[in-house]
């Protein structure tokens, strides 16, 4: 029988807990689960995520994959003691909430909904541009990039798909490299990063990026904090160069209570909730990623070390 260690953390399992057998069950798996740590040579499969129960993945020499619960693996790619196959989570229900979330907060700014929640005085009856007079552009077209990017565009946004390497997205204006990148944020009123967390995005929106935005600007960051430049950004913000922040994710988490970001006025905090993993459905993902094991076909989602994601 196939054995499985969930070393995602007991607070973890107790979510899990009726969710997995039953999505194992469903995928045609049979399979045990223990969540104490076992005999290393007798796992077959490892579900993990950070701030588990594993840091040396050297004894699972049977392991035939370390399944992750995160979509992000930037905090384990790089230990060198994991050595199987590492594949990060894909899950229906994560990219979902991702959509809403993004969309939410275009919306929100497009609208210039702050405005009537303040309660400004006064009457003031000059409405926003339509969708289709807003420039939108997407920084990273993966999963979560590509699904948010087609949903706005069929709000009627103008959205712009920027990547590291060329990408072409149906319906979507696309772009890459460098010269790639100043062309789409010269023209967005809203920008949205989506990327992984790689050396390469590492303050990827620095001071001279943001400067190549149009003043008013607003920039969302739903994907990793290290992709701007958090220095940058604050002097951008009391500048008035650009107009708001809207930030999901930070280099330190939970922030600090004493971070400038927290109570200014031009930045809107919300605590790293735009894409959480739905156990029901990461369930399936994991279940399924075993089945392909167990049945020989390629894993789902496999992580790219070399690239970092």
């Amino acid at each position: 029988m196939t054995r499985i260690y969930f070393a995602a953390g007991a607070r973890r399992w107790a979510d899990y807990s009726t969710h997995l057998p039953a999505a194992l069950a469903e995928a045609g798996v049979q399979a045990e689960i223990v969540t104490k740590a076992p005999d290393p040579a007798t796992v077959d499969y490892i579900v993990f995520a950070p701030g588990g129960d594993i840091t040396d993945f050297t004894p699972f020499t049977r392991a035939r994959a370390v399944l992750g619960l995160w979509a992000g693996v930037e905090r384990i790619v790089g230990n060198r003691t994991l050595t199987q196959p590492l594949c990060r989570m894909v899950d229906q229900g994560l990219t979902e909430g991702m959509v809403e979330w993004v969309t939410g907060h275009v919306l929100r700014h497009h609208l210039n909904l702050d405005r009537w929640i303040r309660g400004e005085p006064g009457w003031h009856q000059d409405a926003p541009p339509l969708a289709r007079e807003r420039t939108v552009a997407m920084l990273g077209l993966g999963e979560l990039g590509a699904a948010c990017a087609r949903t706005l565009a069929g709000l009627n946004f103008r959205v712009l798909g920027w990547s590291r390497a060329p990408k072409t997205l149906p319906g979507i204006e696309t772009a890459h490299g460098e010269a790639g990148l100043q062309q789409v944020l010269s023209r967005a009123g809203i920008v949205v990063t989506l990327l992984p967390a790689t050396p390469e995005t590492e303050n990827l929106l620095d001071a001279r990026r943001l400067g190549w935005l149009p003043p008013g600007a607003v920039v969302l960051n739903p994907g990793r904090g290290c992709l701007i430049d958090e220095a940058a950004l604050l002097a951008a913000l009391d500048a008035g160069r650009l107009g708001h922040a809207t930030l999901d994710v930070f280099r330190t988490e939970p922030l600090p209570e004493d971070h400038p970001f927290r109570g200014h006025r031009r930045v809107t905090i919300t605590p790293h909730i735009a894409a959480e993993t739905r156990p029901y459905s990461a369930a399936r993902v994991i279940a399924e990623n075993i089945r392909r094991g167990e049945a020989g076909e390629p894993f789902l989602h496999l992580v790219d070390r070399t690239r970092g994601y």
